[in-house]
């Protein structure tokens, strides 16, 4: 039997609500990572070890006996302390952004071993435990995770257009010009790194909900997957609406780029290729959605370039006839 005929597209059909509904779930951990690379500006590497947090939280706490919306609430909690850390790391004691980040991440690694009673990973049952998202009932987490997200989105429309939230904007669009208005940028700064780890900390207790478990390596790449989820939906709500994408639409594009990311991861497997190449493979999609903006941009000015100097032939042409 040769590879083409062994593709059955069937298997595909049948794995594409499961991609959806992980997708939906990154889509949120997506809308953290928005908040901090493009409203502020900010390369937080956090959300690799806050999504680990919300992880273990969640399941800790759903064995304790704690109900399900309690521990997501502890989840958010534990993601708001964790950027809490980053930004005072920052603006206190004045440590790069990146490294703020990295120096936060490694040690929520110890921090969720602890939560975890040193365990690298904690199993919880579907059938013992009410869970909101479940792979054992896929339309039940889309629908559950649709939900989620589209409050999160209100929410973030909402709280973004308030006065606090668009001093968040103004710090990610122009620092100085921000302090010089006013600003205490440092408190925005700590302010976005909180809101977004909280978020990252909700995508990852409904995560290890949907799994089944919390891994102290749930978070590895996150920050990846939520880049190429933020650049996905930028570019594909660029390429449909143009000029129309307002803020809240764009929220909108972030969620469906983690939908689109596992649906594509879900191809890749669907073609038999080594799993372990699906880094590799998300580096590349990251790589041509971050090229084609500014493809495009080359080929704008290219064209303008042409047409200017078509006309610029064209009218020297008619003064030398004249």
């Amino acid at each position: 039997m040769s590879y083409f005929a062994a593709l059955n597209p069937m298997n595909l059909v049948n794995a594409l609500p499961g991609c959806i509904a992980q997708g939906v779930i990154w889509g949120i951990m997506a809308l953290g990572v928005y908040v901090t690379f493009r409203l502020l500006d900010f390369a937080d590497l956090t959300v690799d070890g806050s999504f680990a947090t919300g992880g273990a939280v969640t399941v800790m706490l759903t064995l304790a006996g704690v109900p399900i919306p309690a521990a997501l609430l502890v989840a958010i909690f534990a993601g708001l302390l964790a950027g809490l850390v980053t930004g005072l790391l920052h603006t206190t004691l004045g440590i790069p952004p990146i490294l703020s980040g990295i120096l936060t991440q490694i040690a929520l690694y110890s921090v969720n071993l602890h939560i975890m009673g040193m365990a690298a990973n904690m199993a919880l049952s579907s059938q013992k435990y009410n869970l909101l998202v479940s792979l054992m009932n896929i339309s039940k987490s889309i629908l559950v995770g649709g939900l989620f997200a589209a409050a999160l989105i209100a929410l973030l429309y909402w709280y973004f257009g308030t006065e606090q939230g668009c001093s968040i904007r103004a710090t990610g669009c122009n620092q100085s010009m921000s302090k010089a208005n006013g600003i205490n940028i440092n408190f925005t700064k700590v302010l976005a790194l909180a809101l977004s780890n909280g978020l990252v900390g909700l995508a990852g207790g409904l995560m290890a909900q949907y799994q089944g478990f919390s891994d102290i390596n749930m978070g590895r790449g996150a920050i990846v997957i939520g880049l190429a989820a933020v650049i996905i939906g930028e570019v594909l709500g660029e390429s449909i609406l143009g000029k129309r994408l307002n803020f809240a639409l764009r929220l909108v594009f972030v969620v469906m780029g983690g939908i689109i990311y596992y649906v594509v991861v879900g191809i890749v497997l669907w073609l038999k290729l080594n799993s372990n190449d699906l880094k590799l493979f998300t580096a590349i999609i990251v790589a041509v959605f971050l090229a084609v903006p500014y493809l495009q941009g080359r080929r704008k000015n290219s064209f303008a370039r042409t047409a200017k100097a078509s006309l610029a032939a064209l009218e020297a042409r008619k003064d030398k006839e004249d």
